[in-house]
């Protein structure tokens, strides 16, 4: 068998001319992860998610380039539907004590509309029950449990939406600014006032706060009374799920709110 001929890697003088063009190439690659890393911790996205939810996002496929949907929008979010899948919450009665309407058919018809409204814009949405099992150590970027008032009259003053963010959180400041977000684009969009005085520690320490990742950002809503509201509740449904929409948008999004203190009952 004939020795293959032997090829030469170069002279010493050729092998030092290809030495400034491997420095080139480092320095180009070296610029360019830094810059991603300079990227990912600014000020302003670093307090949409975390780190972690940036090289997730950087991990997952994305959208074509030919869709119009921002890839920061392809993120996480849980949607609770209180009492669904555990009791009928408030029920409301005619004269005659017939059953017309139950809190969790209305939670349910409000956060099956936002998760289609979010899905639409790219999220990608859990539709969660009250107890769902998901709900253990469950991570997104925010995650909002949507509930609705008494049935029975109160008085004139019955009427608006109550919002209470989670207080076990490790990231007060982002709790407080979903907060701020909800009264703030909820209200705006519905016509409905804030009822701060009526928020109890149920709400403050609702069971799914506990139950989540501490690092998910958590909120709870009660988006009318099912007395005085009944009717934006129920015949203008999408109107309070875009009220829902707009203030999950404001938080991810980083929008400019005015703060809302969490209060303490």
């Amino acid at each position: 068998m004939d020795t293959p001929p032997f090829k030469s890697p170069g002279s010493p003088v050729q092998r030092q001319r290809r030495k400034p063009l491997y420095a080139v190439r480092t320095t180009i690659f070296v610029a360019i992860l830094l810059a991603t890393v300079f990227v990912m911790w600014t000020p302003t996205n670093f307090s949409i998610v975390s780190v972690s939810d940036h090289l997730a996002l950087l991990l997952t496929p994305q959208a074509p380039n030919n869709s119009n949907v921002p890839v920061q929008q392809a993120l996480r979010i849980g949607i609770v539907s209180g009492h669904r899948g555990n009791d009928s919450g408030a029920v409301c009665l005619d004269s005659n004590g017939k059953v017309t309407l139950t809190e969790a058919d209305v939670n349910f018809q409000i956060a099956s509309l936002v998760q289609k409204k979010l899905n639409d814009r790219g999220f990608q949405v859990d539709l969660l029950n009250e107890y769902d099992t998901r709900l253990n150590g469950y991570r997104a970027v925010a995650i909002l449990s949507i509930h609705n008032d008494s049935c029975e009259y109160i008085n004139d003053q019955a009427t608006g939406f109550k919002v209470a963010a989670a207080l076990n959180t490790r990231d007060q400041n982002r709790a407080g600014r979903l907060l701020a977000c909800m009264v703030d684009r909820y209200q705006t969009d519905t016509g409905l006032k804030f009822h701060p005085g009526s928020i109890t520690a149920d709400m403050t320490s609702y069971h799914a706060f506990s139950e989540i990742d501490p690092d998910t950002i958590a909120a709870i809503i009660e988006t009318g009374f099912l007395n005085l509201d009944r009717a934006i509740l129920t015949q203008h449904t999408d109107q309070v799920a875009d009220g829902i929409v707009s203030g999950l948008l404001c938080f991810v999004n980083n929008e400019n709110v005015e703060p809302t203190p969490i209060p303490t009952p």
